[in-house]
């Protein structure tokens, strides 16, 4: 496995993250044992990073997996707290939930411009005095906006920025793929780290995931990238990509012939921007958001690209 230090933080992450939201109550429902032990076999294959919020309700399954291997582990957290009161709240509860001292790293979660990270400030006040107590060790924002990544390079106090970088552009809100690009090395030569997100673009790209993960790993100011999954086999099949090693055909087979479904994520808003792209009619409006209808859907993924809020993922 290949390590990085994440900016000028000195914290040293693994090249693969595990992005956590997949196990988890939101997308895969995992039981408790099992979330863990898939995130066991990551680290026990030298992944030493994972990411995590508030929002994934993920934090039992990353505490039963660190038992014993606290301090071994990189933890990435985030949150929507705009407050004082309601970051140290979200603080407070991940310290408790994961059975740990310290965050690694704890987050602003989707900031959107310069203007969003201002409406955060006080937020961000209270990080910064968390960071002097040592109850965190590094300040950062995750965002699907080019103009927030560039907002966040102005603020010293923000170390770390995840953003969405995949080979299409999926889920990119203010731009194209080359702009995020540009954004993104930029904030890495003014010493940011930087771990990105949704490299399969919410699994909408798997039938091209080598070319994706190529894409991806080819950006060495990229220090970590962030991959959901869940399963052994999905975990094996990942770190021996990003090893460059040879993945063992049961193991390809495996992870291509996964049952998935169309998932639909709670914040839709309903605005039936998906549903006259999809060609299969597998798209209704039900009870004020986009609803599946299984029996239809063939998993292509096209209707993804049109949703506007990045709501429509294959799990």
């Amino acid at each position: 496995m290949d390590y990085r230090i994440l900016g000028q933080t000195g914290i040293r992450v693994s090249r693969l993250c595990f992005g956590s939201l997949t196990i988890g109550p939101l997308q895969a429902r995992l039981q408790e044992e099992e979330g863990a032990a898939v995130l066991g076999e990551a680290f026990d294959r030298g992944v030493n990073f994972v990411d995590t919020a508030e929002l994934y309700k993920t934090y039992p399954y990353i505490k039963r997996a660190i038992k014993g291997k606290r301090h071994s582990v990189v933890i990435s957290s985030k949150c929507y707290a705009y407050t004082e009161e309601g970051a140290k709240k979200s603080l407070l509860q991940a310290l408790e939930a994961l059975n740990t001292d310290y965050i690694d790293i704890f987050s602003l979660h989707e900031q959107e411009s310069e203007h969003t990270i201002r409406g955060h400030e006080e937020a961000l006040a209270y990080f910064i005095k968390a960071r002097e107590k040592g109850l965190i060790r590094s300040i950062g924002i995750s965002t699907h906006c080019i103009a927030a990544v560039k907002a966040a390079i102005k603020y010293n106090e923000i170390q770390v920025i995840h953003p969405i970088v995949n080979l299409k552009g999926l889920g990119i809100v203010d731009g194209s793929i080359d702009d995020m690009l540009s954004a993104v090395q930029s904030a890495s030569l003014a010493g940011k780290g930087i771990y990105s997100m949704k490299p399969l673009g919410g699994g909408n790209l798997l039938h091209e995931s080598s070319a994706c993960f190529d894409f991806v790993l080819s950006k060495d100011y990229i220090h970590s990238i962030a991959v959901g999954m869940q399963s052994r086999e999905e975990v094996l099949n990942n770190v021996l990509v990003f090893e460059n090693s040879p993945v063992p055909e049961i193991i390809r087979q495996s992870v291509r012939n996964k049952d998935r479904r169309l998932h639909i994520d709670s914040w839709c808003s309903g605005c039936g921007s998906c549903i006259p792209k999809c060609g299969q009619h597998a798209l209704r409006l039900e009870n004020g958001s986009a609803k599946v209808i299984k029996e239809k859907c063939v998993l292509c993924g096209y209707c993804s690209a049109y949703c506007p809020d990045f709501c429509i993922k294959i799990v």
